[in-house]
């Protein structure tokens, strides 16, 4: 009964957020959808329009009828009492899905992967006007065991590759354009493996649930790791992990105990630094696309976390924004030969230069936020709630 109050009060709160007139930029719109939300995506923008994103699939779970929705943001065209936008986000299209979703990607405009607790890996087409989503291919038993189907856990896309991992521990490489499974890892791992990312165009890294990222190189013939980083005492699950943008050896991930962990790659296998950044699990970890500096996170615990490195020079504006200071990154010398002025901020946290700085994205805590994407100027964000929220005008 409690959690039925919460929803109603919740939508009730949502209604009227998204109705008030003359909205801060800066709050996040938000729109209750009557579904809990395990994954929201932005759908892919033209590199060569100066334009933002408006268009985000969402992906649902543990309903009685899961789903794969896109949505549209921004001037629909009509305007409220007040003679403002009406900027909620407006269904567009869904499809049914078989099972949870796990995990969703935009393959590129046209194209979204879905990866399912059925051990099924989904590729939709999406038409140009974004009006229908139909099923382009499916293959069936992507992940599972001798006689029972695995969880797909997670999919990352560089089309035309994707990739996929799940619950038996098997990575498994597939062309968008091709029918047949181009390879499997079989035994990629003995546990979980809850997440992966592209690092270069031939090497992915997942993380699975005893706290070690393993490096793939798909050149390679032999189905061992080319390199494994691990956390060290504790075996603490690792849940999501993202590559810096720009510099393909600075990785983020996330786990259980809610710390934020920076990995340098090239330098030792454990973690340059530890940050305790959520209460309880996190779900998902991400760089800003353009501006990596930023990085955002989301948690079991409610809570949307934006991120920062800031020089000294940077501090008291971001304290008149109302930024608090919650960690100070190790300190870290550059390689031979490399110029301090090309280390990573990430990667260089002398506290007399740089600290990272932190701020609370939603207006109040909520049930679990179990995803984010963020592109631009734009972040959304899904939630046990049954609701998404969508910023438009982000800091960065």
């Amino acid at each position: 009964m409690w959690r039925e109050t919460l929803l109603h009060e919740k939508q009730a709160e949502l209604n009227n957020s998204s109705t008030r007139a003359h909205r801060d930029p800066m709050d996040p719109i938000a729109k209750y959808i009557s579904q809990k939300i395990s994954k929201t995506r932005w759908r892919p923008i033209s590199a060569a329009l100066l334009q933002q994103p408006e268009v985000f699939a969402a992906g649902s779970w543990d309903n009685e009828n899961n789903r794969v929705s896109i949505w549209s943001v921004g001037d629909h065209g009509a305007s409220n009492t007040d003679g403002e936008f009406d900027e909620e986000p407006q269904l567009l299209c869904d499809s049914l899905h078989d099972g949870d979703v796990m995990d969703l990607q935009f393959l590129d405009q046209e194209r979204l992967v879905s990866a399912s607790s059925s051990g099924a890996v989904t590729i939709f087409k999406l038409q140009p006007d974004c009006q229908a989503l139909s099923l382009a291919h499916v293959w069936d038993r992507a992940h599972g065991y001798s006689c029972d189907p695995a969880p797909c856990t997670a999919v990352v896309c560089r089309s035309p590759e994707l990739v996929s991992v799940g619950e038996d521990g098997r990575v498994v490489l597939y062309k968008a354009d091709q029918t047949e499974v181009v390879r499997v890892i079989e035994h990629a791992d003995s546990s979980t493996i809850h997440a992966v990312t592209f690092l270069r165009t031939t090497e992915v890294l997942t993380v699975n649930s005893i706290g070690q990222l393993k490096m793939w190189d798909f050149r390679q013939q032999s189905d061992s790791p080319a390199q494994i980083l691990s956390l060290t005492g504790d075996r603490v699950p690792l849940h999501c992990v993202d590559k810096h943008p720009n510099q393909q050896h600075i990785v983020a991930t996330g786990g259980q105990d809610g710390m934020l962990c920076i990995w340098d790659v090239r330098q030792g296998n454990t973690p340059f630094s530890l940050i305790e950044a959520h209460s309880a699990e996190m779900w998902e970890v991400h760089f800003h696309p353009s501006n990596p500096n930023h990085l955002f996170t989301c948690s079991e615990d409610g809570s949307l976390l934006h991120w920062e490195t800031t020089s000294g020079s940077d501090m008291s504006t971001l304290l008149q924004r109302g930024w608090n200071s919650r960690v100070v990154s190790h300190s870290a010398v550059p390689l031979a030969g490399e110029d301090d002025s090309v280390v990573s901020a990430w990667l260089a946290g002398d506290s007399s230069r740089n600290r990272l700085e932190a701020t609370h994205m939603l207006p109040s805590q909520t049930l679990s936020v179990n995803s984010l994407d963020v592109l631009e100027q734009c972040l959304v964000c899904g939630t046990d709630g049954e609701a998404v929220y969508v910023h438009r005008q982000l800091p960065v």
